[in-house]
């Protein structure tokens, strides 16, 4: 009876994911596949007595914590202090740019995300960066989705972001390529356990230039249906200084000039941006970067704020976003912020 009921539960969520398919597209490929599948993960309850499920603090994904509450990435900023080098900042980084969404509709636009399960195989892979990757064993990346698609450039970033929603295990890969020998080759690959604070060790990169992880500063769909984002959002400059800040922990840059922004760089929004002329969605977008800010993760484009793609996006209203500019961010202080080395929790006493 129990295995029964199972198998008409697993033909209803087939039947939510074939529609889900069949709305978007008439003939769907195997990354649309994964795209629904991984969706319907994500926003379900997640698994019975996985850690963190179940909690409402914190942003969550696929019943999982996108690392806990008190963690800096999900720590608000929006009563901190202005830093002392924001306008030295915020000029060497084209205050006159956009800001500018790198995510929309379109599968190759941002960085996507794929729900896994604890049995999925495991299997090593060879990786440039091998001194900065994690030992051990990767589930393996066939039938992922690769940042770009499928057919991105081999030399694009070809990220791949798996969540095993069983163990709360946060596994990111970098520059990913198939052989023609079905292994697997990459720049680097990390796993960080979803539930813990714990962050790389000092000096040690990961899949992002600045050593951080790149799942926690995604915005997606999701959390903007929501109705609200409840962490801070990844995003890259041009021209970065040879320095890395809590909780950044490796710098990409030979620019000495503390002028420019260290890796780690926490800004947000001002708060007297006035964002009522904005659409419901963007406002939720715009008033975590008031609330939450956005972390300096990467050399890239100015002010251009990283997420997931989705088809649920719409690329027009979320153009409407190049209307706030550089000029209207400021960088804020939170070197009071560490508790413990190696470790992303906000000190609680430097909250009162």
């Amino acid at each position: 009876m129990r295995a029964s009921k199972k198998r008409q539960w697993g033909a209803v969520v087939f039947g939510i994911a074939v529609v889900v398919l069949v709305w978007h597209y008439k003939l769907p490929s195997e990354d649309d596949a994964v795209m629904a599948a991984s969706k319907l993960a994500a926003v379900g309850a997640g698994v019975a007595g996985a850690a963190g499920g179940g909690s409402s603090a914190g942003p969550h994904i696929a019943g999982c914590p996108v690392f806990p509450a008190d963690n800096v990435w999900n720590t608000p900023v929006d009563t901190l202090k202005k830093d002392k080098r924001s306008d030295d900042y915020v000029q060497h980084m084209e205050p006159t740019a956009p800001l500018h969404p790198s995510f929309g509709v379109d599968p190759g636009n941002g960085i996507p995300i794929t729900i896994i399960k604890a049995g999925r195989p495991r299997i090593p892979i060879q990786f440039e960066y091998a001194d900065e990757s994690d030992p051990g064993h990767y589930p393996t990346p066939d039938g992922a989705l690769i940042e770009g698609g499928p057919t991105a450039p081999d030399d694009a970033d070809r990220h791949i972001i798996m969540i095993d929603e069983n163990r709360c295990l946060l596994t990111e890969l970098y520059a990913m390529v198939k052989q023609p020998d079905g292994s697997w080759k990459g720049g680097a690959g990390v796993k960080l356990d979803m539930t813990s604070n714990a962050i790389r060790p000092d000096g040690k990169t990961s899949t992002d230039a600045a050593g951080m992880a790149i799942l926690p500063g995604l915005v997606r769909y999701d959390e903007v249906a929501a109705g609200e984002i409840k962490h801070a959002i990844r995003f890259t400059t041009r021209k970065t200084q040879r320095a890395y800040i809590w909780p950044a922990r490796h710098f990409a840059s030979r620019i000495t000039d503390p002028a420019y922004p260290p890796m780690g760089q926490r800004f947000r929004l001002r708060a007297d941006y006035d964002i009522s002329k904005f659409s419901k969605e963007n406002q939720v977008i715009l008033k975590a970067l008031k609330k939450y800010g956005m972390i300096l993760a990467d050399n890239g484009a100015p002010w251009f704020l990283i997420g997931e793609p989705d088809k649920r996006w719409s690329d027009d209203d979320l153009h409407k976003l190049t209307m706030v500019k550089g000029a209207d961010f400021e960088a804020v202080d939170e070197s009071d912020w560490q508790m413990l080395p190696d470790s992303g929790r906000v000190d609680p006493v430097a909250l009162k």
